[in-house]
């Protein structure tokens, strides 16, 4: 157990010694969602040019953090420049509804402006960049040439792999444009519900898949998915904002319902040739990955289930379209899509599976396996393959879940994995392709992130951003008053680990603290207690004179295949039982007011704060909802049907997992907050949640958010959000100017 992991009794004791020093300056909710951002530079998807001579990224605007520029650092020198202004390349003209939705489904652009993506050519010398709908080809030395010009937005720009053609998906067809030459459009027949390249709605919100279309490394063939989303059911979205009303007749595929049809075909890059790629006679099925192998001559395809507990590696003739299975994996409870699929020169590929019980990587040789990585820890990404020298490098958790270290591994026998960054650390990285250099971005819970560049040993070259807390640093005035997190563990009703963090304010001897309690607790992602800068929005909280506390329950990832699955076919049960052994952990604290506990999720988190008060009456003395799923057969179906089976399944899990018809017992008070456009979670789920409160007479408290989505926030509506939890609580006496002595 790492020196700052502290056992429940141990923390509680640590607690009570510690009284911080506070200076005068101390955050307010306007300066914590004003520019610049107080976590500094923020840099978002870094890569290496093709020579490793630049580190380009997309870089928040000092005045206007939501607005993104594309930057290039030198990486021999450290000189930075701007490549590419937004708001002096493209036209300012509205996005259209696909590509805002695409967004949406990309949770690190989402509500972000300016330049979300890019697209290295090849061969160094330019960059792709889409603004505005369109595409522009950026030079090195900051000429920038518009690619397209149309009504229509451009989604998917790539360059080829050879660098021989820029490709985009336009009103639903594929487009491929030789470099320096005229457009052509390689698909026909698109429609209303045919669409051609794209990823559909659940490939893009559940399964990581952002496109629909996969150039071969020869630029000579293009495998592209077509989607055919007639069977799927029309949701009647009312984008409901502050200037009108828009309806979007959304084809959204709720569980137990009618998915898109996709098919697979290979075309050469002119569209001639096509041929339909053989995914089995079982149409029913998802199309998870597409990859091809080192030579072009193999198109690799990963078909996965309805219900998700088979996954098969297809071996894809592209000249024919026949197919073969190369592997399958199986899981009595489902299994979990990655990223880490990577072809090797000789025919052999690296593939990650979780059929030890947890996520590790195997080099497959033929039909022998041989594990790259063992033991009670997960491999998470590959992030470079080194075939040369015979090492492959990937992020992983060894030893502890509540971190992310970089390692590197033989690529050919199975050895001991060795750890290229720090301890006490989240560390995420980026490689070019040849695996010399490697960009490392690491945060903890007292650093924003950093940024800097190593070899392929680990060792830091240079700083590209240290983003040091002090000097002119925009939370350089707030270091003083800074609260360490304390991480710490107890224990399941099964024994089992879960982690904690908590901040507290100064101790006074003999006062008592309300509580924020924070929590997600879904399966797949939303992990609260990591060693990552939560942002300045909890030290805000704990300025205030809260204590934050937050824990992560069974059936969350990252802790191995049985961790998980403890929620298959189980939502609302041992998430919710394990949030409560954190406020009995709580109460036991003499520092903590035990009637003061207030606790608040969104999404799966807001559906927690919904089954936590139907379970727990007396509990919680408030609870914050945002954008709760409330009915489960409402939710998509990849996502539900993966932990819940389909709602028309015998002995079905959906009626005891959904949270309206529980609602009635209700007692605590509830506070409901959903963005009138949202498109994943939708608002029916809101007005279903209310239909059954307010008919059988139990209060609760609503505030809606005309034109927002999933996201809530954004300039001014971030501070409003938080001023309406703030002023709720207030008004229940859960404020900090209720606590007790």
């Amino acid at each position: 157990m790492p020196a700052y992991l502290k056992s429940g009794a141990a923390l509680g004791a640590l607690l009570l010694c510690l009284a911080p020093a506070y200076a005068q300056d101390k955050l307010t909710l306007e300066r914590v969602f004003a520019s610049p951002d107080l976590a500094g530079p923020q840099p978002r998807a870094l890569k290496l040019s093709p020579d490793g001579s630049l580190v380009t990224l997309l870089k928040p605007r000092p005045d206007e953090k939501e607005r993104l520029d594309l930057w290039a650092i030198d990486s021999a020198t450290g000189a930075q420049r701007m490549l590419v202004d937004s708001k002096k390349t493209g036209s300012g003209a509205d996005l259209s509804e696909a590509e805002k939705m695409q967004r949406e489904r990309d949770r690190s652009v989402a509500g972000s402006s300016g330049i979300t993506s890019y697209d290295w050519a090849p061969d160094g010398k330019s960059i792709l960049v889409p603004v505005d709908g369109d595409l522009y080809l950026a030079a090195l030395d900051g000429k920038v040439t518009r690619l397209t010009d149309t009504p229509d937005g451009e989604l998917n720009g790539v360059v080829s792999p050879r660098g021989g053609f820029v490709s985009f998906v336009r009103r639903g067809n594929l487009f491929v444009q030789p470099v320096g030459g005229k457009e052509r459009q390689v698909t026909q027949g698109a429609s209303d519900t045919v669409n051609w390249g794209v990823a559909e709605f659940v490939a893009q919100e559940e399964m990581d898949r952002r496109t629909g279309y996969w150039w071969s490394p020869d630029d000579a063939m293009i495998a592209v998915a077509r989607v055919d989303e007639s069977p799927v059911g029309i949701v009647t979205r009312t984008a409901i904002g502050g200037e009108g009303t828009k309806v979007y007749q959304q084809r959204y595929p709720a569980a137990g319902t009618s998915n898109a049809i996709v098919d697979l075909y290979v075309m050469k890059a002119d569209g001639s040739g096509r041929v339909k790629v053989d995914l089995g006679a079982d149409t029913n099925v998802y199309l998870a990955r597409v990859d091809w192998s080192k030579d072009g001559r193999t198109l690799y395809v990963q078909r996965e289930t309805r219900d998700q507990k088979r996954l098969d590696l297809l071996a894809v003739d592209p000249a024919t379209g026949k197919a073969r299975v190369v592997l399958s994996e199986t899981a009595k409870s489902w299994i979990n899509l990655n990223n880490n699929f990577h072809a090797l020169k000789d025919g052999s590929f690296l593939w990650w599976s979780e059929r030890t019980g947890h996520g590790h990587l195997y080099h497959i040789r033929g039909g022998t396996w041989t594990a790259l990585t063992s033991g009670d820890w997960e491999v998470r990404d590959v992030v470079g393959v080194d075939e040369a020298r015979g090492l492959v490098y990937f992020t992983g958790n060894r030893e502890t879940p509540i971190e992310q270290q970089l390692y590197v591994a033989p690529l050919n026998k199975k050895g001991a994995a060795r750890a290229l960054t720090a301890a006490g650390w989240w560390n995420d990285a980026v490689m070019d392709g040849a695996a010399s250099k490697v960009v490392v971005t690491r945060q903890n819970s007292d650093q924003p992130k950093q940024v800097y560049l190593a070899d392929n040993g680990g060792k830091r070259l240079q700083w590209l951003s240290e983003n040091a807390l002090s000097g002119a640093h925009p939370y350089a005035p707030y270091v003083a008053s800074h609260v360490k997190t304390t991480f710490g563990t107890i224990k399941a009703s099964d024994g089992s680990t879960l982690y904690t963090k908590i901040m507290t304010p100064p101790i006074e001897p003999g006062k008592r603290y309300p509580v924020f309690m924070i929590h997600y607790g879904g399966p797949g992602g939303g992990r609260q207690v990591t060693n990552q800068w939560s942002g300045a929005l909890n030290q805000y909280l704990v300025d205030q004179g809260w204590i934050v506390f937050a824990v992560d329950n069974r059936g969350t990832p990252d802790r191995g295949k049985a961790f998980e699955d403890h929620l298959y076919r189980a939502m609302g049960t041992v998430e919710v039982e394990d949030q409560l052994k954190g406020v009995d952990w709580l109460k036991a604290q003499p520092f903590v007011d035990p009637k003061r506990i207030a606790t608040y999720g969104w999404s799966y988190g807001g559906y927690m704060s919904l089954k936590l008060l139907e379970k727990a009456p007396g509990v919680f003395a408030a609870a914050i909802a945002g954008a709760p799923v409330t009915k489960w057969e409402l939710y998509d179906t990849h996502y539900t049907e993966r932990y819940l089976g389909q709602p028309q399944d015998k002995s079905s899990a959906y009626p005891a997992s959904d949270a309206v018809d529980e609602a009635v017992k209700i007692a605590d008070p509830l506070l409901l907050i959903h963005g009138m456009s949202d498109d994943n979670v939708v608002f029916d789920n809101a007005t279903a949640l209310m239909a059954k409160m307010q008919r059988a007479a139990v209060p609760f408290e609503m505030m809606a958010y005309p034109g927002q989505t999933h996201r809530v926030g954004g300039p001014g509506i971030s501070e409003h959000l938080w001023r309406t939890i703030e002023d709720f609580l207030a008004r229940h006496k859960v404020s900090p100017e209720d606590a007790e002595r």
